[in-house]
């Protein structure tokens, strides 16, 4: 599940055209990026993070919907709360995304006839496809599971691991984002790499190329991930950010948006009833220049009016320092106290 099958859910006629949430488009000139899309805007090469205004060019007859926050809030509240009816270990990682243990089942029969039952809850209850994918770790239960896409159930045995990774593309594998990928294909000499090929390159040669993580991807192409799946993972930082619809060196106008975004950020601590002594502003400037500055103390953030003052102080020091017009600001408190 994620937030456009909540889109489609909630409007039935969006089914079977390219939908894509994030921030508007206004024909082409819109500011801010893709949320999310789904598959009949993926084929036009429309995904998260992608400039609106480029999904725009590429797709103008797409539905394009703001974010709905509170709704995708509210159906990812409700799923976790089937997953929880089912296993005790679940490990929450996004709005649409959880690990599950489910060793108690003992085989991978039981194992596929509980994920079965899942997924049925799952449309029963939310009238919404669930995908799943099941393996021996973490890792290869997220790639059956993307393999599984979008509506079906992909069991990968420890017998079959390495058989299934090898002839998969390189960044398939977790971890390995772009830059890396380029590393992988400078010392291969090729544009295009499988698992298979990186398999043969030793554990020593693959450290000396990557560093640490090196010697993770030798275990990881070889279906081996030790992590485990963490039943409750830590809050780390809430944050908020604003991309003006057209960079400003207006101080009103950011610092009025920045007080907006500090106060939303505090009532949400608030609910939450967390505590946080990290603050970060974080500002990008014209041509996509961004830059961020932190202040940590020593005790939590105590006030509203505290936060607001240190928070005005670092944005302040980015205007003072950088002559450009801005177009984002943001920020987050970080670093949970306990």
């Amino acid at each position: 599940m994620d937030d456009i099958r909540d889109e489609e859910r909630e409007s039935p006629h969006f089914k079977g055209k390219p939908v894509v949430v994030g921030a508007d488009p206004l024909n082409g000139k819109g500011r801010g990026v893709v949320s999310t899309a789904n598959y009949e805007a993926r084929k036009y090469g429309i995904h998260s993070a992608l400039p609106i205004s480029t999904a725009w060019k590429l797709c103008p007859q797409a539905v394009f919907l703001p974010v709905n926050g509170e709704l995708y809030n509210e159906v990812s509240s409700q799923i976790m709360e089937i997953l929880h009816n089912y296993v005790s270990v679940v490990e929450q990682v996004s709005l649409d995304e959880a690990y599950l243990d489910i060793s108690f089942v003992g085989t991978y029969k039981k194992a596929e006839k509980l994920g079965q039952d899942i997924r049925k809850e799952i449309f029963e209850r939310e009238r919404l496809p669930a995908s799943c994918g099941i393996g021996p770790n973490k890792m290869v239960a997220k790639i059956a599971c993307g393999r599984a896409k979008p509506n079906g159930i992909l069991i990968v045995e420890p017998k079959d691991v390495e058989k299934f990774l090898e002839p998969l593309d390189i960044q398939e594998i977790p971890g390995v984002g772009p830059k890396t990928a380029v590393l992988l294909y400078q010392a291969f000499q090729k544009q295009e790499l499988t698992v298979a090929d990186v398999k043969k390159m030793e554990r020593k040669k693959l450290i000396d190329l990557l560093g640490v993580y090196g010697g993770d991807l030798y275990d990881r192409v070889r279906g081996v991930d030790e992590n485990p799946v963490v039943a409750e993972e830590e809050v780390k930082s809430i944050g908020k950010e604003h991309t003006f619809m057209q960079d400003t060196r207006d101080g009103e106008e950011i610092f009025g948006v920045f007080k907006e975004l500090v106060r939303d950020v505090w009532q949400e601590v608030k609910e939450q009833n967390l505590a946080f002594r990290g603050i970060t502003v974080r500002c990008r400037f014209q041509g996509f220049e961004t830059h961020t500055k932190s202040k940590t103390g020593k005790k939590a953030v105590q006030s509203e009016e505290f936060f607001q003052k240190e928070a005005n102080k670092l944005l302040l020091r980015f205007l003072v320092e950088n002559p450009k017009p801005v177009r984002l600001v943001g920020i987050r408190l970080s670093l949970l106290s306990a």
